[in-house]
């Protein structure tokens, strides 16, 4: 039987975010902190070692499968920086237009620096997810 791995977490948002090596990539983990939490109007929390997720939802699949996972959040991870949010949300793909230097996984977008996106857009984007994602699961 699946056990979920990422799980939230009592780490320490900040004792992460300070172990981070790079300066430039802390200041922007910083500063994601203040845009999702803003956003969102989650606090912070640690899922699984490296994940600083937003509020959070229960999902089940036709297959059975089910979990938890943060509505939205990211890691500043040593290659670059991972944004979770909605793959599935449908202005995804017109916001990411707009978005800025990134590229994409199955649902993560990925940026090499804050600098490099419009942070308006990203707000957008979290907006989007996190109401997506409450309207598909609405215990969330």
């Amino acid at each position: 039987m699946y056990e979920q791995k990422t799980l939230p977490s009592d780490e320490n948002v900040i004792e992460f975010i300070e172990a981070v090596d790079h300066p430039k990539k802390k200041e922007d983990a910083y500063r994601l902190l203040d845009i999702f939490a803003e956003t969102t109007g989650y606090p912070p929390v640690m899922w699984g070692p490296s994940i600083i997720g937003f509020g959070s939802y229960h999902y089940k699949y036709a297959t059975g499968h089910e979990g938890d996972a943060p509505l939205v959040g990211f890691s500043p991870r040593k290659a670059k920086i991972s944004l979770y949010l909605s793959a599935c949300e449908p202005e995804r793909e017109a916001l990411l237009e707009q978005l800025g230097k990134h590229t994409t996984g199955k649902s993560c977008v990925y940026v090499n620096k804050l600098a490099d996106i419009d942070e308006s857009v990203l707000r957008k984007m979290i907006q989007h997810s996190v109401a997506y994602l409450q309207e598909m699961y609405p215990e969330a």
